[in-house]
C-alpha cells in the first residue's frame, strides 16, 4: 500500500521544523517531503546536527532517505516500524545533542522494545536547550504524562569544541494529556554557572549580576569549574522550581561578551516570564506541544506567540488529526489548547504498517 505523503515548505521556520517533521513522520508512516530547509537562516540547508537527527531518525525506523546530506535543503524521508534498541550517535562536531535527542525520542516512546541512546557532540549550545533544561523542565512534565525516560549527562561539551555525551533511556509508553495553566507559587530559586578553561572571575561576575538583579542569597548560587580540556565554555542557569512544574533559563558566554551580560541575558528572560503570569516560558511552550497532541489533548499558557510555537503548530496539524486552538489568556499572555477529532492510540500500530 502506497505511503500517504506530507509536503512541507521548511521557509516556515528552521530546523525545529525539521525535527518535529522527523518525529511525527516516524510515528505516523506517512513519508515526509520538505523543501526549503532553514531557507531563512543564516546558513541554510542541513548542518552537521540536523543531518545527525536525520541519519539517526532512519536508523531507528529503518527509512529510505533522499537529500541526507550537508547542506541539502530538500528531503525525502520514508519510514519504516519504529525499533527500540542500543543506539550510539556521534555528531562530529559542537552540534546539539539534545536536539537530536529530542527529535529521537517521541517516536521510542512508541518503539515495541526498551532503548538506550547515546549522543555524543555539544551538550550545552547557544541556541538549544542545554542538557539541564531537558532534565529539569522537560522531562518532569513528559513523565507526568506517561513517558519512561531518564537523562543523564556523562561529558559536558561547549561550543566549538564539542566532546560532550548525554545517555537517555527510554522505555515503551503511552502518553496522557496535562494541563498546565498555571505554574503556582515560587517554592525555590537557584543559580549556577559552569565554565571550563576560563577565569574564575567570569563565573563570580554572573553570579553576583544574579544575586543583585533577583535578589538571590548567596546560599542559592553556586559555580562549578570543569576539566579544562571540557572547554573553552561558560554557561550561567536559573531554575525557578513551582507548586506545577519547574523552568530554567540559560545564558551562553561569547569571547566577545562580557559576563554581566551574560547574565543579564538569562535573567530578562526569566523575568519576562515571571513577570507574564503564564505557566509554560516561550522555549518549554513549544517544546511540549507535539507530546500533548501526542497524548490527544492538553493546555498551557504562555506569555506569546513565537516563531517556533507557531511553526510547530503548522507542522503538527499537516500530521495528525488535531486542532490546536490559541487564545488570549485570561490576564495576559496566551493559552493553548490541543484537541484532538480522532484517538491518537493507534500510532504505534499505524507505525508499524
Amino acid at each position: 500500500m502506497k505511503q500517504e505523503v506530507i509536503e512541507l515548505d521548511g521557509a516556515i521556520g528552521g530546523g525545529q521544523v525539521l525535527r518535529s517533521a522527523l518525529s511525527l513522520s516516524m510515528l505516523t508512516g506517512k513519508t515526509l517531503r520538505i523543501h526549503n530547509i532553514r531557507a531563512r537562516r543564516a546558513r541554510p540547508g542541513l548542518l552537521r546536527q540536523h543531518l545527525t537527527a536525520v541519519q539517526a531518525a532512519a536508523q531507528i525506523s529503518g527509512a529510505r532517505v533522499l537529500g541526507a546530506e550537508l547542506g541539502s535543503r530538500a528531503l525525502t524521508f520514508e519510514p519504516g516500524p519504529i525499533r527500540g534498541g542500543d543506539y550510539r550517535f556521534a555528531i562530529g562536531t559542537a552540534g546539539s545533542c539534545t536536539l537530536v535527542l529530542q527529535t529521537l525520542l517521541p517516536a521510542l516512546l512508541q518503539a515495541p522494545q526498551p532503548s538506550r541512546v547515546s549522543i555524543s557532540g555539544g551538550t550545552h549550545n547557544p541556541l538549544a536547550p542545554p542538557v539541564d533544561f531537558l532534565q529539569q523542565a522537560w522531562l518532569p512534565p513528559l513523565r507526568r504524562m506517561g513517558a519512561r525516560v531518564e537523562l543523564q549527562l556523562l561529558r559536558h561539551g561547549f561550543v566549538p569544541a564539542g566532546g560532550g555525551e548525554l545517555e537517555a533511556f527510554i522505555q515503551p509508553s503511552t502518553l496522557q494529556p496535562l494541563h498546565l495553566e498555571q505554574r503556582g507559587a515560587v517554592l525555590g530559586r537557584r543559580a549556577w554557572a559552569l565554565s571550563a578553561g576560563l577565569p574564575a572571575h567570569v563565573a563570580e561576575r554572573e553570579l553576583q549580576r544574579v544575586a543583585q538583579r533577583l535578589d538571590l542569597p548567596a546560599e542559592h548560587l553556586s559555580s562549578v569549574h570543569l576539566e579544562e580540556q571540557c572547554g573553552p565554555g561558560n554557561v550561567l542557569l536559573l531554575a525557578f522550581a513551582c507548586e506545577h512544574l519547574t523552568e530554567v533559563f540559560s545564558g551562553f558566554g561569547q569571547s566577545s561578551q562580557r559576563a554581566e551580560s551574560v547574565a543579564d541575558g538569562a535573567i530578562d528572560q526569566a523575568r519576562d516570564w515571571l513577570d507574564s503570569g503564564a505557566a509554560v516560558a516561550e522555549h518549554l511552550a513549544d517544546q511540549l506541544l507535539l507530546p500533548m497532541a501526542l497524548a490527544g489533548g492538553g493546555s498551557f499558557t504562555t506569555p506569546r506567540m513565537s516563531e517556533h510555537l507557531q511553526s510547530n503548530i503548522r507542522v503538527i496539524e499537516a500530521f495528525l488529526p488535531v486542532r490546536i486552538d490559541c487564545s488570549a489568556h485570561a490576564h495576559k499572555g496566551l493559552r493553548v489548547e490541543v484537541f484532538t477529532s480522532a484517538s491518537l492510540n493507534g500510532l504505534s500500530a499505524q507505525a508499524d504498517h
